[in-house]
């Protein structure tokens, strides 16, 4: 489907990219803010598409109320005026094709280094305010741990939170370099290791984009054990942070049984992927590890034994009052500006957003309920509610999903991919335990990469964090930041 400012392209789907306008700069611009601001899309890519010897600005815009995404593109040449200042969400997808391609968004209000190129790791001028009262305080980028490297300047006056700044970049590894002229034997492996907690959802996306691209027809029964995996992946993830959460308040009951539960569910993973952290499960077509009825009934028996735990663990700590009071009115993001940041993700639907992929774009299986609204008001506590209410959903659709197994899924053997799609544009997108997973690729004369673009869910949400500092106490960063939990490593790829 296509109008003359955008084609619209279907979730897991591709076309010739012939097909996508290439506007003007007046008409680009004016293409994107209307659909941004007057027709509620969002952002789900930003990138360059080289063709010919020139540079095609490309939009990929999510469009919910008709479950596709808006593709539009213009010449770029050297420059373009910035659409930051009209959208803010604009800023460090901005940065992001200024310093991989060299095309200066003129009038950017905050140009700053997103990933550092060689030799100038961590050389940034940041942000200072005046005044003899005014003091900083830098936290990193090297941490306790195993806590990846970041770093944050705080603008204080006592103890409140004038700015906080974040510096990434410090993991660039080239993830997105590393696939060009793919797909070969290593580009699933680099995939699933972009932001590794996030596997399931990044090797869905691959395997549909090659399944697109490749002409693979894939039998439904494959997307359901993929949805499975997915789940117990977002379970895991959120009994983490939530146990994380309540470590940082002292309160040592939930913080100590989350840490033993969040195993169980890794085992579970284990069960039915091969691998804790579902590695090497989704393959182009299917899944590389089959299931029967026996192996749902295990999983499930071993759901059904461990809820009453985490239910209790949780009930503790959300009935606690002295959880509640650190939690509630703090590190908060209003609805305004959660939306003009396009954040996304758990951190989104806290502040009202009603945003989830899983629902916007449904597919021909079964998929969790969308959560109920719940206490909305962007701060710590909503951020912890919205996952507690997406555990429960998860869990009524892992044990309907399990029930429905009743004969043998077949192991889907891993085979050479296909010959692709010359000349196409190829998008997916997959609701990730931290919000929207989108990757876009771009084939050329050979069939193979041109580009290939991941758009992790943190490279939104990180301005979230710094939003949720303004006027704080300094002494609240550590629950803000496990609120929030971003990738450190999905963000610099």
């Amino acid at each position: 489907m296509s109008n003359q400012n955008y084609i619209l392209l279907k979730n897991g789907t591709h076309t010739d990219v012939r097909n996508i306008p290439v506007l003007d700069e007046d008409d680009f611009r004016k293409a994107c803010l209307d659909a941004l601001l007057i027709d509620s899309c969002r952002i789900s890519s930003f990138f360059v598409r080289p063709e010919s010897g020139k540079q095609f600005l490309t939009a990929v815009l999510a469009d919910p109320a008709q479950q596709g995404f808006r593709v539009l593109s213009m010449d770029a040449g050297h420059s373009y005026r910035s659409l930051t200042a009209e959208y803010p969400g604009f800023n460090r997808f901005e940065r992001d094709v200024f310093e991989s391609c060299g095309i200066m968004p003129t009038g950017h209000p905050n140009l700053k280094p997103l990933r550092f190129p060689a030799g100038n790791v961590g050389k940034m001028k940041f942000f200072s305010m005046a005044g003899k009262a005014v003091h900083e305080v830098a936290v990193g980028p090297v941490h306790a741990g195993v806590i990846e490297p970041g770093h944050f300047r705080f603008e204080c006056m006592g103890e409140k939170v004038y700015s906080l700044e974040i510096s990434l970049g410090y993991q660039h590894r080239g993830v997105e370099k590393l696939l060009c002229s793919g797909p070969d034997a290593r580009s699933s492996h680099i995939i699933e290791t972009a932001a590794g907690d996030t596997s399931i959802a990044a090797a869905w996306n691959y395997a549909r984009i090659i399944e697109s691209l490749g002409g693979i027809t894939v039998d439904p029964q494959y997307n359901d054990l993929r949805q499975i995996a997915l789940e117990l992946e977002r379970c895991a993830n959120h009994i983490g942070d939530l146990g994380a959460l309540a470590g940082d308040v002292a309160f040592l009951p939930t913080a100590s049984f989350c840490g033993r539960i969040r195993g169980e569910y890794l085992n579970m993973s284990a069960d039915l992927c091969g691998n804790r952290f579902g590695r090497n499960f989704i393959v182009p077509g299917g899944c590389r590890f089959g299931a029967d009825k026996l192996l749902a009934q295990k999983i499930s028996a071993k759901l059904r034994t461990v809820m009453p735990e985490l239910w209790n663990a949780l009930e503790l700590m959300f009935n606690s009052p002295t959880v509640l009071d650190r939690f509630e009115n703090t590190g908060t993001v209003s609805y305004d500006d959660a939306r003009a940041l396009d954040l996304t993700g758990p951190a989104a639907r806290a502040c009202g957003m009603n945003v989830d992929i899983r629902h916007e774009f449904p597919g021909n299986w079964e998929i969790p309920q969308a959560v109920k609204p719940v206490k909305c008001t962007g701060d710590v506590l909503s951020r912890a509610a919205v996952r507690y209410a997406e555990l429960k959903n998860s869990h009524t659709y892992l044990l309907s999903a399990l029930e429905r197994i009743s004969g043998n899924i077949s192991p889907v053997e891993w085979a050479p991919v296909p010959a692709l799609q010359k000349n196409a544009i190829a998008i997916s997108s997959v609701e990730a335990w931290r919000g929207e997973l989108c990757h876009t690729a771009v084939t050329g004369e050979d069939g193979r990469f041109t580009v290939f673009k991941i758009t992790d869910p943190s490279l939104r949400n990180w301005e979230g964090l710094a939003m949720a500092l303004r006027d704080e106490e300094i002494s609240h960063f550590p629950i803000c930041n496990k609120s929030f939990n971003l990738s450190y490593c999905g963000h610099d790829l």
